[in-house]
């Protein structure tokens, strides 16, 4: 069977007329499914011999819910959903002054293997496709019963290593019988495969491009992240610049900072100097403590420090505000935590 997620429009409304149906019944089924439908059952305008024909073809690939966390602030939650195969991913739902965001797993697992995340522990399982990406969204929405507003492909998994679930997903996001949810209003967040920077410029898509960077040399950034033995920083600026050619919008870069490894007023002044005068703001993160790593976040004066010498060489920047620490919100610390408990017999 096919998760009917996975179809756009036109792919159900060639369904549809191959199965000597209406094309418009098309419309008629993602309306109920994008409100909240979940079973082809509810959809009380559709004939019963068109259900049963859809029953036989498709499944609703929502994810079961093993746990929800909210945070203490009230202003996070975080979702633990389990597919159809027994895969678990995990989700975070964030609530802001200007709306409602999301942040979504692209994979089970990660092989990118960076040393910060907890997501990579384990290595990668699969790929989501496009259906369960978007399966994330349609399911925490009908839960918390607010519309999601701004989506960030950042949780579990690396995107652009997913790259047409992704696009596809982008698609079915951002249509008009989809959730409509402007280009504008989703960020993909990438660790940095070059070649798949330069395919996405070519599209000239107005998603906010933000690349996983977290050092400012080839040598500190190869500790942290595999991905920079096979493609330096030069070939990642390189491509950013391309990016910022073609679409015109400014790219974030997310720097992780790191007591005692990346967070001194010397790699302050390294980072600044690569980034000065290009069409960026550097999004300055405190590390998230992780069980299997010893990392370990600064000092808000350390970090205060570094993003003065940045803002000094005119480098915008903020510092993110930490939200839903308390219930291990940062990527793959949830799917993490229950796997143990399953393997400990909890």
């Amino acid at each position: 069977m096919i998760n009917i997620l996975d179809y756009n429009l036109s792919e159900l409304k060639l369904w549809m007329k191959v199965n000597g149906e209406k094309e418009f019944r098309a419309k008629q089924v993602f309306d109920w499914i994008y409100n909240e439908a979940f079973e082809f059952e509810k959809m009380n305008n559709i004939p019963k011999s068109t259900k049963i024909k859809l029953e036989k073809a498709f499944y609703i690939g929502i994810p079961k819910v093993r746990r929800i966390y909210d945070s203490i602030d009230s202003a996070t939650k975080k979702f633990l959903f389990e597919y159809a195969d027994g895969n678990v991913i995990e989700c975070v739902e964030m609530e802001y002054s200007y709306g409602n965001s999301i942040c979504v797993s692209t994979q089970v697992g990660c092989k990118m293997g960076c040393k910060f995340c907890a997501s990579t522990i384990g290595g990668m399982i699969r790929n989501l496709t496009s259906g369960e990406i978007l399966a994330q969204i349609l399911k925490v929405q009908s839960i918390v019963k607010k519309r999601i507003s701004n989506v960030v492909l950042m949780g579990s998994g690396e995107p652009l290593d997913n790259y047409e679930n992704v696009l596809k997903f982008l698609e079915l996001s951002n249509a008009e019988y989809g959730l409509n949810i402007g280009q504008r209003h989703i960020t993909l967040s990438t660790c940095g495969i070059v070649p798949k920077i330069y395919e996405l410029a070519d599209l000239n898509l107005q998603i906010t491009l933000a690349i996983s960077l977290h050092a400012p040399t080839d040598e500190e950034r190869k500790s942290l992240m595999p991905i920079a033995s096979k493609y330096s920083i030069e070939e990642l600026i390189s491509a950013c610049n391309y990016y910022i050619e073609k679409t015109g919008k400014r790219i974030t870069f997310e720097y992780s900072l790191v007591k005692g490894i990346n967070d001194n007023e010397n790699n302050a002044r390294k980072l600044g100097n690569l980034l000065k005068g290009l069409l960026c703001h550097v999004n300055l993160i405190p590390v998230n403590s992780v069980t299997e790593s010893e990392f370990q976040k600064p000092s808000n004066k350390t970090m205060d420090d570094f993003s003065n010498v940045l803002s000094l060489v005119g480098v915008n920047n903020t510092i993110r505000k930490e939200m839903g620490s308390d219930i291990n919100a940062a990527c793959g610390q949830l799917r993490k935590s229950f796997i143990n408990s399953i393997e400990e017999g909890c």
